[in-house]
């Protein structure tokens, strides 16, 4: 009763790599914001000990792409995806190679602060200065804060099971999504979730075997995600969190191959689902045509799901600007998009 299914998205390339940027940043080459940057740049962060934006990418490795798919590109730097880890440590070179004395630190910090106020009063205006600042004074409170957030020893056996913690086929991505709740209790505006990385076997990419593929990777995603939603439902969370689930496209209703058929790239229509953040649970939206090639009904774009989140987030995305090369720039650019917030799926 939760889930807003959209069974007409589209998007505008079959490649991965467009695709992905496309999903990710608003436009199909790179060089741009994502979205989780424009959400950090909006709003800010509830906890000024962890990044306002993080990102929890599948252990076997990374998308098409990689980390380029939460750059913050010509928004200051403060609001790049941080990645978090969910294996070793959780933040790569947060702590010294070498224990250090607390009160040798906090000098080291001070010193540090110093030199770089003084760099920066050579350059006024330098944004670049501001923000790698603020990095450094972020990652010093994060030293403490981002390995509490990720201590999943303070939960309890009942929901660690609840998120597939006890079986192999769930537990990865099941940590993925309690890490995601603990940050988001904690003030974390966005945190962006990945299924999939690595090798072609380790994604969703069913050009064959499709049968065997997607049954893999939907046994590994299913429980911890029913797990995630439940739990932000019982803790009363999820009217004020957005979740949205999807890749960037579908896969086309013909098969490809004879030895295990499988699927070819559909970006023309496509499935996703929202769920909480004020969506209208329980509804189905859309439809493609009878061979499941297209949407034909309500059909809902890339822009106007960006636009759709930006609303539920409280944000204008008509409004939300920022200039760059002396042009006001727009995530969604509506004039030339079309973008609008699909009000059918919103309660």
């Amino acid at each position: 009763d939760e889930l807003t299914l959209v069974r007409s998205m589209h998007s505008e390339h079959n490649n991965h790599g467009e695709a992905l940027v496309l999903l990710s940043t608003g436009k199909i080459f790179l060089g741009r914001p994502s979205l989780g940057s424009w959400v950090s740049y909006a709003l800010g962060t509830e906890n000024q000990n962890l990044p306002a934006y993080v990102v929890l990418r599948d252990p076997e490795g990374y998308s098409t792409h990689g980390a380029l798919l939460w750059q913050n590109a010509w928004l200051p730097a403060v609001h790049r995806g941080t990645e978090f880890s969910t294996r070793g440590a959780p933040v790569l070179n947060l702590q010294p190679a070498r224990p250090v004395p607390e009160e040798s630190r906090r000098d080291q910090l001070d010193l540090l602060a110093k030199l770089n106020r003084a760099h920066q009063a050579a350059f006024p205006g330098e944004a670049d200065l501001e923000a790698r600042i603020q990095n450094y004074e972020l990652a010093a409170r994060m030293q403490s804060a981002a390995k509490e957030a990720v201590d999943l020893s303070q939960e309890t056996e009942a929901t660690q099971k609840l998120y597939g913690l006890d079986d192999p086929a769930t537990k990865d991505y099941g940590t993925r999504c309690l890490i995601a709740r603990r940050l988001v209790e904690r003030g974390v505006r966005f945190v962006q979730l990945y299924s999939g990385g690595g090798h072609l076997e380790d994604t969703w990419d069913a050009h064959a075997g499709i049968e065997s593929n997607h049954g893999k990777h939907a046994a590994e995603v299913d429980r911890p995600i029913a797990g995630l939603l439940t739990d932000l439902a019982s803790r009363g969370m999820l009217d004020s969190t957005l979740v949205v689930w999807g890749g960037e496209f579908g896969r086309m209703p013909f098969s490809e191959g004879r030895n295990e058929p499988g699927r070819n790239h559909n970006p023309y229509g496509f499935s996703m689902w929202l769920a909480g953040g004020g969506t209208r649970g329980g509804i189905t939206n859309g439809a493609t045509d009878e061979l499941g090639f297209q949407a034909v009904e309500n059909k809902v774009h890339i822009h106007d799901l960006h636009a759709t989140i930006l609303h539920q987030l409280g944000i204008d995305h008509t409004k939300l600007t920022f200039v760059h090369s002396g042009r006001p720039e727009r995530l969604t650019d509506p004039e030339v998009t079309g973008a609008r917030v699909v009000s059918e799926l919103l309660s």
